[in-house]
């Protein structure tokens, strides 16, 4: 098992002709992921590499191959509106790549999601991978932009803000021997889909995730809460690091919402306030792995 996705998920892809969103589309293909169908309007009736058809709307996708979630790549003007499209078509999942949605967008989105079923992951993220059990993990579902070389079929989930430090998390785990069940990027955006809980949540209730895997960073309080969370209600091993230790105050680190306005949402607030929750924390990336495999 795995959270959100699995080989079985059948994806759908917005913005699948856009030179990003076609580049991203084969690398999923070619890693074994389950792409029935592709959304650009104005060219329904035709063939991504004439072997995925592509329609006009997301309801009409939906209706004819019975996709039950999107990757989205369409450019920020119009990206909002697709995230809600695909909550409209009845989709069970969305993975928001856009980066640069403005807030006011996103907080409108946010509200209308209420009413939806509809989970989102991202926007500004690195989507999802559930490794498969073939060479270089092939045989999974790849929603997005992160590698799937470097995943392995195995029982660490990692959630994380940061795209970059996901890579590298996944990558020490795998090189280790071990693997994951599945790996989330949530997105480094201040208003977003699914949070840091909401992913330790279906964690905790997943059967195939032995430990989890938590990279935070500055700005916001998301840490905070999760700690805990996971100090009162998670039956399983956790480790975290967080990023921008050395980050000036007032300055963003990379990400809109990277950015410590006040002393809670600092990484040394963010880090204190996991050990003061027994959660491990790595000193440095190098050691996120090592963090969470001698819990396990």
């Amino acid at each position: 098992m795995a959270i959100l996705v699995d080989p079985a998920t059948k994806v759908l892809i917005q913005g699948i002709t856009g030179t990003f969103g076609a580049c991203h589309t084969r690398l999923s293909l070619e890693y074994g992921t389950n792409i029935v169908a592709g959304v650009t309007p104005g060219k329904g009736g035709q063939f991504f590499d004439n072997r995925i058809p592509i329609f006009d709307s997301v309801a009409e996708a939906v209706g004819a191959t019975g996709a039950t979630a999107s990757c989205i790549f369409v450019p920020r003007a119009n990206a909002a509106d697709a995230v809600l499209e695909a909550a409209d078509a009845g989709l069970q999942l969305a993975v928001c790549i856009t980066e640069g949605i403005p807030m006011h967008e996103m907080l409108v989105v946010k509200r209308e999601l209420s009413r939806y079923q509809m989970k989102l992951v991202g926007p500004n993220c690195p989507g999802i991978v559930t490794p498969g059990p073939g060479p270089d993990s092939r045989g999974g579902c790849r929603i997005g932009i992160a590698p799937g070389y470097i995943h392995r079929q195995g029982h660490v989930g990692v959630v994380s803000r940061s795209g970059t430090l996901t890579y590298e998390a996944v990558w020490q785990i795998t090189r280790r021997g071990a693997g994951q069940s599945t790996c989330v990027g949530i997105g480094g955006d201040p208003v977003c889909g699914l949070s840091l809980l909401d992913v330790v949540r279906l964690f905790n209730e997943d059967p195939d995730t032995h430990g989890i895997v938590i990279i935070g960073e500055i700005g916001g309080s998301a840490e905070q809460e999760t700690a805990e969370w996971i100090h009162k209600h998670c039956k399983k091993p956790v480790a975290a690091f967080v990023a921008g230790t050395t980050a000036p105050a007032g300055r963003r680190l990379g990400h809109a919402g990277a950015i410590a306005n006040s002393a809670p949402e600092t990484a040394a607030a963010k880090i204190a306030a996991f050990r003061d929750c027994k959660i491990p924390v790595a000193e440095s990336p190098s050691a996120i792995a090592d963090t969470i495999l001698k819990l396990l």
